[in-house]
């Protein structure tokens, strides 16, 4: 599991409980979000990774750490992927961010990964992606969304090319990491690799 760009491992607390409780092993790869950046993180995620055979469940920034650790190193053993309000095409509040030179260094070394998003996904593992429509969150002073958002990434923001699924549901970007709807769809995509029945 991994968390966001500035959460700390134990944000993941809840998620992992309920995966552990459905029978999975949940472990947190923490890293330091705005502070190492890609260039730091992803060679660690790799390593970590190649523990597998694993499955990914990964929030806001950390699908996009996930994402660029799959398409650099093809040959991991993922199966599938969850990202949880990640931001795959790009983030509009974090454009906003960078911005401003008092808000710029929020995002620190995550800042050009935040902003390009990933490519389309052509990868061997499976990724769906979950995004919240209750636009509660920072990011809407920052970014201009059109249609719905969790307040910090837009919907349409999560629309990656190449997703085995996609779906929203009524969540913030933070309440994602609480929402029991959220806990019940992933662990429905490790199984099966959709987010339904």
């Amino acid at each position: 599991m991994l968390h966001g760009i500035w959460m700390p491992g134990v944000s993941m607390a809840w998620l992992g409980a309920r995966l552990a409780a459905a029978g999975f092993q949940p472990e947190t790869f923490a890293y330091a979000g705005a502070a190492a950046g890609p260039d730091a993180v992803v060679p660690k995620l790799v390593e970590s990774l190649r523990r597998g055979p694993a499955h990914v469940l990964a929030h806001s920034l950390g699908g996009l750490m996930t994402l660029r650790a799959l398409q650099q190193h093809p040959d991991l053993p993922v199966r599938r992927v969850v990202c949880l309000g990640s931001p795959l095409l790009g983030s509009a509040a974090a454009d906003g961010l960078s911005r401003h030179a008092w808000s710029a260094p929020m995002l620190g070394r995550a800042a050009a990964l935040l902003l390009e998003g990933c490519p389309p996904w052509q990868g061997q593992a499976q990724v769906g992606l979950i995004a919240g429509r209750t636009p509660h969150g920072l990011g809407r002073w920052f970014g201009r969304f059109d249609g719905d958002s969790d307040g910090t990434v837009a919907v349409a923001e999560t629309r990656l090319t190449g997703l085995a699924a996609h779906a929203v549901i009524p969540a913030s970007h933070s309440g994602l990491l609480f929402s029991a709807q959220a806990a019940r769809m992933t662990e429905a995509f490790f199984r099966r690799g959709r987010f339904g029945d």
